[in-house]
């Protein structure tokens, strides 16, 4: 176990709109405002595209397993970091039926809109934090 003490410089929300990727726009905007580390603390919305990988077995390293499909899905949550400036976000969506989750890839394309709360951090490094092995 590691852990870092820092402090919330300034608190975002970035909205997105029909036909953005959700993943390009988090990059766009850590780009734009210089963003460094930040933790995405939740995010709401919709999308009619998605496109996620999970982990395949319990073995070690697991390799992933991609998943893609379209459709009306509401998003139920949006979390992640800002590391190093790279962004690592883990999107949950569910349709009438179902809902599921996965780390975020490019190619999840926002139906009505979808807003996402970041806190941008002072004094902790998350450069490497989701690095495996480490």
């Amino acid at each position: 176990m590691t852990w870092q003490t820092g402090n919330i410089r300034k608190i975002h929300l970035v909205r997105l709109s029909n036909g953005e990727d959700l993943l390009r726009g988090l990059e766009e905007f850590a780009r734009e405002a210089g963003i460094e580390h930040a933790s995405i603390l939740c995010g709401v919305g919709s999308i009619r595209t998605y496109h996620t990988h999970v982990v395949r077995t319990t073995k070690l390293p697991p390799g992933n397993d991609y998943v893609r499909a379209g459709g009306a899905y509401d998003i139920l949550n949006v979390t992640g970091g800002i590391l190093g400036g790279r962004v690592h976000a883990h999107i949950d969506y569910s349709d009438l039926h179902v809902a599921h989750g996965g780390h975020l890839e490019e190619g999840t394309e926002v139906l009505t809109f979808a807003f996402i709360t970041i806190a941008e951090l002072d004094g902790i490094d998350l450069t490497d934090l989701d690095r495996f092995p480490v």
